[in-house]
């Protein structure tokens, strides 16, 4: 008999293998071209046809919508391009089809004449003006969405716009603008009212929980079993899910449900010996969100991770009402290539004996063997880029001071442009929860290791404190932190004379 991972493999597979020779065999065969100027002909003939001209302000509520054909061969003619033909494609697409400029001039300047006139005239002419700021493309885009699979399309379609613009592989400036429509259309269509919440289990259709394991980002699903227990007792598993795309959890929260909170990801995803046991409830009093992962990459921006944490909180309370516990225990993404960058920074600028004491100096060169030629400052870095100090009882003691305090000081301290530089810590105290615990040896696994020397955090949920610590953060970026936290950063500005 096959087991549950062979059947979901294989209809996955085949789902694919049927798309992609349903597709390559009924559009590549009329659009693809032996010749880069045939291409671009072809691109050029097809936007002409299927992106409608804007309606004129006056018929624009009487104008029929373009047909359906328009976006369903839109969409196949997009899908049958190679990578290295979307960009050239999408360019063409917000730069032609885009915003008619010589049109908002002269409504701009219209606008600055009628100044002097009466209000209607005035608020007349700024909602023409507004109007003349829709790109023409947006009609498209906005029927594409009621096709089957167009909303999906078009998140995929934004995901490959972010790719381009990241990649620098096209530099339209128009592609700016392509992806700030894109956006604000699906911020809309993705607004918390839109979408549903869903507990995955055991029980949920295997092609969910197939995307539930390919999409964990955090701490990677190794098996079946181990897949098995994240959805199981102890465990919860939620994810936010949206009409317009049956079958694909859009961003997915795993919580386990613990005696007190957890300061180390080991207990939560390496043991297995609560598989098959049964909840008791009298042994749990914290929640613990120790990964929340967005599947979608073309929704990036697109608030969801903060409201699906207040859902499953309401969630949790309502079977749970004894918990009174709600807490992360997050990786910290960036601290350990931060930390070889400030060393190298504080060597370059002569202040390398700065950031550590005169004791914690001579610690290194003992353990390190110093040489000669090679600074303390570079054999310190040396020691933190490879694994070996874990291995050491006696290097582990040493460094865990050092590293603690280094590591609060990256939470708290490293700032872009007022806000934390970490995504993770930027992520939770939007939300408005407490940088609460730094955890030293709560993640041992080589990621782990080699992102964030072992350090994990917990940033804890005080439910009566976080509209006004979000409040703090966002609006005079404020920091709400601990004892243990800030303690560990004075540490840090005591040491590194700051």
């Amino acid at each position: 008999m096959l087991s549950q991972a062979a059947v979901c493999a294989f209809r996955a597979s085949l789902k694919s293998w049927r798309h992609r020779t349903v597709l390559k065999a009924a559009f590549r065969a009329r659009w693809s071209s032996s010749s880069a100027s045939g291409a671009v002909t072809g691109m050029e003939e097809i936007l002409a046809r299927v992106v409608s001209p804007l309606p004129t302000y006056e018929t624009r509520e009487k104008s029929p919508p373009p047909p359906d054909a328009n976006s369903l061969e839109f969409m196949h003619f997009y899908r049958s391009l190679d990578k290295e033909e979307k960009p050239d494609f999408l360019a063409k697409l917000s730069r032609d089809f885009g915003v008619d400029h010589k049109s908002v001039s002269e409504l701009a300047g219209k606008l600055l004449d009628s100044q002097l006139r009466d209000l209607a005239t005035i608020l007349q002419v700024e909602d023409r003006l507004r109007y003349s700021l829709t790109p023409r493309y947006k009609q498209l885009l906005n029927h594409i969405s009621r096709a089957e699979g167009g909303v999906k399309f078009l998140v995929d379609l934004r995901a490959d716009v972010l790719e381009i613009i990241s990649s620098r592989s096209s530099e339209s400036p128009h592609l700016r603008d392509l992806n700030g429509t894109l956006k604000s259309l699906l911020s809309e269509w993705f607004s918390i009212g839109l979408l549903r919440l869903e507990r995955i289990t055991w029980q949920s259709p295997c092609e969910i929980l197939q995307k539930i394991s390919q999409y964990e980002a955090v701490h990677p699903v190794r098996n079946w079993a181990d897949l098995k227990r994240r959805v199981g007792p102890y465990r919860r598993c939620y994810a936010f899910t949206h009409a317009a795309m049956p079958g694909e959890p859009l961003v997915v929260l795993h919580v386990a449900l613990t005696e007190g909170i957890s300061d180390n990801i080991q207990s939560i995803v390496r043991e297995f010996s609560t598989l098959d046991l049964e909840e008791d409830v009298n042994k749990v009093n914290a929640a613990i969100f120790y990964s929340i992962s967005s599947t979608q990459a073309g929704l990036q921006g697109v608030e969801l991770g903060n409201y699906l944490i207040k859902k499953v909180v309401r969630e949790l309370q309502s079977e749970f009402p004894h918990i009174a516990q709600f807490s992360s225990l997050s990786p910290i993404p960036g601290f350990s290539s931060w930390l070889q960058g400030l060393l190298s920074q504080y060597r370059k600028e002569g202040r390398g004996l700065d950031l550590l004491t005169e004791q914690e100096w001579r610690e290194v060169e003992e353990a390190t063997d110093l040489s000669p030629s090679t600074s303390a400052t570079d054999a310190l870095r040396k020691l933190i880029a490879t694994s070996e100090w874990m291995r050491s009882e006696h290097l582990s003691r040493f460094l865990e001071p050092v590293l603690m305090r280094l590591c609060a000081w990256y939470l708290f301290g490293e700032k872009r442009r007022g806000y934390a530089l970490n995504p993770v810590a930027n992520f939770h105290l939007q939300n408005g929860a407490t940088m609460w615990r730094l955890n030293w040896h709560a993640d041992t696994s080589p990621k782990g290791v080699a992102n964030s020397c072992g350090i994990m955090v917990n940033y804890r949920y005080f439910l009566n404190e976080t509209p006004k610590n979000s409040a703090l953060y966002l609006q005079n970026k404020i920091v709400v932190a601990s004892d243990q936290v800030l303690g560990l950063v004075s540490q840090f500005q005591k040491n590194s004379k700051l």
